[in-house]
């Protein structure tokens, strides 16, 4: 839907559902001027792609109503707006003592993912579990976090290290490009394993990395603790939390995606190559997920054993 001309208001039908989209013209990224129109058209075009990752599980909506040159006017939205459409379809969550249980949406098709383009959702954060099994993650995973001066390189050369070692388990793992200035490693599991193991078993994995190369990585928060390291944010695997899913762009002054990537790419990158090649705008993006498909598939129907911790080399 690119925007050629004015475009404020628009009733469409998406499947079976009526929509009505509003202020379609509206620049959501001075930067690049990119609107609501186009962003809403970019969703629709990786819809095959990213609507497995979110189906089925609670998500919190990182919306800026008023684009990314504002950044006081956005939020995080983890109760679903009450004004959604009868059939966005919910799901109750116990959250804490003082939230309670609140109604988290789920985007289970390209209407409701419509929707929430139209709401200038711009990030989409998912749930490491299923709504109907909460206590299980389908997946381990490792956010990158690069502190100036590293960057993506460095997170690649630390992404190989996270791989090397669940390789040694015969354990897959898939990466994706943040849409940030960092990565991610995602191991699926997709069986009966709760947060109560994974937990500790990526802390510990974090804490290894750290031990070995303490020049290069850190796995405290402590942001005094991150200048030229990478952070491996193992925190990530707990119940509460959520991550970026896989095609959903990002509020920064362009509008990149988050983008699953070949291990290839990694060692690339790792090996001085040209990370620009590693950032995905929407037209990219768009061409990248016609032409690879979802290389993120596996993750969803993958079933790998974790380790037990003792097992992993702490001496």
């Amino acid at each position: 839907m690119p925007a050629k001309a004015k475009k404020r208001d628009q009733e469409v039908t998406v499947g079976r559902r009526k929509l009505k989209l509003t202020n379609l013209d509206k620049v959501l990224y001075p930067k690049t001027k990119t609107t609501k129109a186009q962003v809403i058209d970019y969703y629709a075009r990786v819809a095959d792609g990213i609507l497995p990752h979110l189906r089925g599980r609670p998500l919190t909506l990182r919306r800026f109503p008023e684009g990314v040159g504002k950044p006081q006017t956005s939020f995080f939205e983890k109760n679903c707006p009450k004004h959604r459409p009868d059939w966005v379809k919910t799901t109750p969550i116990y959250v804490d003592r003082r939230a309670g249980e609140i109604d988290f949406c789920m985007c289970q098709d390209l209407p409701t993912l419509t929707w929430m383009a139209q709401l200038a959702a711009l990030e989409l954060h998912p749930s490491l579990s299923k709504a109907t099994r909460m206590e299980q993650p389908t997946f381990l995973v490792f956010d990158l976090d690069p502190g100036a001066p590293a960057g993506l390189a460095e997170c690649c050369k630390v992404a190989l290290r996270v791989r090397k070692l669940f390789d040694a388990f015969g354990l897959e793992c898939f990466p994706k490009v943040s849409g940030g200035k960092g990565m991610q490693v995602y191991i699926p599991l997709n069986t009966k394993v709760t947060y109560e193991k994974t937990s500790p078993f990526a802390k510990a994995v974090a804490q290894l990395l750290e031990k070995e190369t303490p020049k290069d990585v850190v796995s405290k928060m402590a942001k005094v603790d991150r200048r030229g390291k990478v952070f491996v944010d193992w925190s990530q695997n707990h119940q509460k939390k959520t991550t970026i899913s896989v095609y959903s762009l990002r509020a920064r002054d362009h509008p990149t995606a988050s983008m699953p990537l070949h291990w290839r790419e990694v060692e690339r990158t790792a090996r001085g190559g040209d990370v620009e090649k590693l950032r995905f705008e929407i037209p990219a993006a768009i061409k990248r997920f016609e032409k690879e498909g979802d290389l993120f598939e596996p993750v969803l129907s993958t079933k790998q054993k974790l380790p037990d911790i003792g097992e992993l080399e702490t001496d």
